[in-house]
């Protein structure tokens, strides 16, 4: 009796119901003061932060050292890794480029290029991390908006909410699968659970939430197309000639000695009638001029404050003796002006850059490179530039060598970092190898799942072998040269990895303590209390779950929600006596989903500096697609994986 599934599930659900212990309060204490930094002080480093956490739950005697970096060791981290550096030949070949222009290109409407990118990238993002792929499309989109005269804020959104989307038809498409997978074969390795409890925690298979994403895909799909476009911003008053006006900058320059505007005024140096740019203030040592008439006169060491467009800012970059105020010493000399170029970024909320103002990062020293201006969320600046203190998905426009583009395309610092009025040279002849390469993985990883034993030499088609797979993948890239050693090195997101790696052991400390099964049994006991039924006590506690895992996904990251709620849904399953595996697929899907705030996932804070978005654009377009798919979710996967166990 003692050894039977029941007395088990029981004497955990007796084990849940005992007060919590002291190693389970420090866990807990930990998890929520991440949260709590992570609401109040945006400008923290989050990696920073969980590896924080992992070293208190350590050191307190909660973890031990191995257990606490066992996390960073995982497959789930070396398949990210791996992954990031795959997409990065896809986008060094320029595969993907070639399919977005073929896509776009015969599009006229805003909602033709909806239908035509939810065609694309909801498969592609099936099988492409969604990071990269929103990296690639987002230039196309903007440049098909520029030929248009349609304002980007209408179709960026939708881009990341299609990525966002089909992640959740496979295990490769977001990372949050892959952690949850991680996680997965950790505690089913740790053993403790009846056998049919440690049956149902094992990994997910390469297609098994397909069954549950692709319909709420669809969904999702529908509602862009029919819904979505009525409520998104327009923020086309912004713009008066599209062509030449993108989004509008602050930038302040340096009067230097020798330049030729010294003595002019500003009528006569030609700063009156500049298209698109406005010269809105002079500073002159404790004096400053606002607003600037035709007839105030510049002087040597004036600092002139203009808000206008990227064109017309490189106009006046050519303009000898006017140099970025926020950096006067980067390249001063004539001659080496012609080496440097105009370049856009934005900001990952992951820089260490976010917090300081622009005087403060010292941009030359890190980057070789200097901030020219700073646009943020549509709106107009009116602090000096050297103020500016930056913030995640600030678009800088940056003075850089001709390499800063190629050096830091894949940096987790930046993302969409471009050049100003060119393109980026691709592997044109190598697309259709790197092209086949990819596929490859992906047949090879869904081989691996579904027929795992069918070539019984050695571990190549093992089912646990996706991560050498593809690190295999992205060694054949290198070999062919789709790729170069440095691209796919600078690929891999250092933060990401560290934040699911401290992550990961956050998770088991919260496992190991009890605290886990602590705050099941809360739920389970409050849902009792509530006495609804048998029937439907399992679907309020599924619900519960998901709507928890889906607040925190909103408003922390996404990877650290997907890692700290599966021991919570797996002890809530094991305390209720149901089967784990939809509470398991809950999890997963509302830790992927991430609508409401630009801050839940990372493609939707790479868009929200280029489509010129605030915060409440999200919440107007994503509140009732967040609510669609949570009824979707909650009818779909009962449905599919009974409450009861097999």
């Amino acid at each position: 009796m003692a050894s039977s599934p029941f007395y088990h599930t029981a004497l955990l659900a007796q084990q849940a119901a005992e007060p919590l212990s002291t190693d389970g309060k420090i866990a807990l204490c930990v998890t929520a003061v991440i949260f709590l930094i992570l609401q109040f002080r945006r400008a923290v480093s989050v990696d920073l932060l969980f590896l924080g956490g992992l070293v208190v739950v350590t050191l307190s005697g909660v973890l031990s050292s191995e257990q606490a970096l066992a996390g960073f060791s995982s497959r789930a981290v070396v398949m990210i890794a791996a992954l990031f550096a795959a997409s990065a030949g896809l986008r060094a070949t320029g595969a993907l480029d070639w399919i977005g222009n073929w896509l776009l290109g015969g599009a006229t409407t805003e909602r033709s290029a909806l239908l035509r990118l939810a065609a694309a990238v909801v498969p592609s993002s099936a099988f492409v991390l969604n990071t990269p792929l929103v990296a690639m499309m987002a230039p196309v989109v903007v440049d098909w908006c520029r030929r248009r005269g349609i304002s980007p804020s209408r179709v960026l959104i939708p881009l990341s909410y299609f990525t966002i989307l089909g992640g959740v038809c496979t295990l490769i498409g977001t990372s949050t699968t892959l952690v949850i997978n991680g996680k997965l074969s950790a505690m089913q390795a740790e053993g403790g659970h009846p056998q049919a409890i440690a049956e149902r925690i094992g990994e997910l298979s390469f297609f098994e939430i397909s069954s549950v994403g692709i319909p709420m895909a669809l969904i999702g799909v529908a509602y862009m197309l029919l819904v979505a476009l009525r409520r998104l911003p327009d923020r086309s008053e912004l713009i008066e000639q599209f062509g030449e006006r993108r989004r509008e900058y602050l930038v302040e320059m340096q009067v230097e000695p020798r330049c030729p505007l010294i003595g002019k005024s500003v009528q006569d140096a030609g700063l009156r009638n500049l298209p698109g740019l406005f010269l809105i203030e002079i500073g002159r040592a404790n004096e400053t001029i606002t607003p600037v008439t035709p007839q105030d006169y510049i002087r040597s060491g004036d600092r002139l404050v203009f808000t206008g467009v990227v064109t017309t800012i490189a106009d006046l970059e050519r303009i000898p003796g006017l140099v970025p105020a926020a950096d006067t010493t980067f390249e001063t000399i004539p001659a080496e002006r012609t080496r440097r170029q105009l370049t856009e970024a934005v900001l990952s909320r992951t820089s260490p850059l976010i917090g300081l103002t622009v005087r403060e990062a010292d941009f030359r020293k890190r980057y070789n490179a200097a901030i020219v201006a700073v646009h943020r969320n549509g709106e107009r600046l009116t602090n000096k530039v050297g103020s500016v203190r930056l913030e995640p998905g600030d678009t800088l426009l940056l003075q850089t060598r001709n390499e800063f583009v190629e050096s830091h395309r894949n940096s987790h610092e930046f993302y969409l970092v471009s050049r100003v009025g060119k393109t980026t040279a691709r592997r044109h002849d190598r697309a259709l190898l790197a092209s086949l390469l990819f596929l490859g993985l992906i047949v090879w990883l869904t081989i691996c799942s579904l027929w795992p034993d069918i070539l019984p030499w050695g571990n190549v088609m093992s089912g646990r072998i996706h991560a050498i797979a593809a690190v295999a993948i992205v060694i054949a890239m290198v070999a062919t040269r789709c790729l170069t050693t440095s691209e796919a090195r600078s690929a891999i997101d250092l933060q990401v990895l560290l934040t699911i790696g401290a992550a990961l052991g956050i998770g088991e400390a919260l496992d190991r303590s009890g605290a886990a099964h602590w705050l099941a049994n809360l739920l389970v006991n409050g849902t009792t209390a509530l006495k609804i039924g048998d029937r439907w006590e399992p679907l309020v506690l599924l619900a519960v779950v998901y709507l928890v895992s889906q607040l925190f996904t909103e408003t922390i990251t996404n990877l650290a929600v997907a890692t700290i709620m599966i021991p919570v849904a797996v002890s809530v399953a094991v305390i209720g006596g149901y089967d784990p595996r939809p509470f398991i697929v809950a999890v997963t899907l509302a830790a992927s989903l991430s609508f409401v705030t630009p801050i839940g996932y990372q493609t939707n804070l790479m868009v929200m500096g280029p489509g010129g978005y605030q915060p409440r654009d999200y919440w107007r377009v994503g509140w009732p697609l967040a609510v669609l798919l949570t009824i979707s979710a909650l009818v779909l996967i009962p449905w599919i994986w009974p409450f009861t166990l097999p």
